[in-house]
């Protein structure tokens, strides 16, 4: 599995706006519409599911790193997009501190199984270290895709 597989290319953003979860989450769900990723009419639906699915436990997983996920049956393939906050907004997060780093992940209904494995492949490129720096000092939307075409051919962690 690649980012390249899943991650929209034009619902990446250098540049989080928001100030809050909620926030964030609205942005993020926006650039997947712009992008053409999800119907303008599923817009305030796969926001709803990912806010509930905050409420059973942040996506905040640490390090300044979240990945807020739903499945919803208005996607026939796996629809992510990336966000960077130089500041950091408060996402609930596990370890208590800021967020800049929101991967996030809209996956069909009848595809468990290709949404976790997503979920994992994100999880276990952002354990890289270097990778993370790199990320969150992207002034740009290329330097964003350029880190993740990178983490693609597994340039980080040799």
């Amino acid at each position: 599995m690649k980012f390249a597989d899943f991650i929209l290319p034009d619902a990446v953003s250098a540049e989080v706006k928001a100030s809050n979860k909620q926030g964030v989450i609205r942005e993020m769900v926006r650039s997947l519409v712009d992008a053409g990723g999800i119907k303008e009419s599923d817009y305030e639906t796969i926001v709803k599911a990912i806010v509930k699915r905050e409420e059973l436990g942040s996506t905040g997983i640490g390090r300044g790193i979240a990945v807020p996920h739903t499945k919803h049956e208005s996607v026939d393939r796996l629809v992510g997009c990336i966000a960077i906050s130089a500041d950091g907004i408060d996402f609930e997060s596990l370890d208590c501190e800021k967020v800049q780093l929101f991967f996030l992940l809209v996956s069909p209904h009848d595809r468990p199984g290709e949404h976790l494995r997503t979920l994992e492949h994100i999880t276990r490129q952002l354990k890289d270290d270097t990778f993370c720096r790199f990320l969150k000092q992207a002034k740009n939307k290329e330097d964003v895709l350029q880190l993740l075409e990178e983490a693609d051919n597994n340039s980080f962690g040799k």
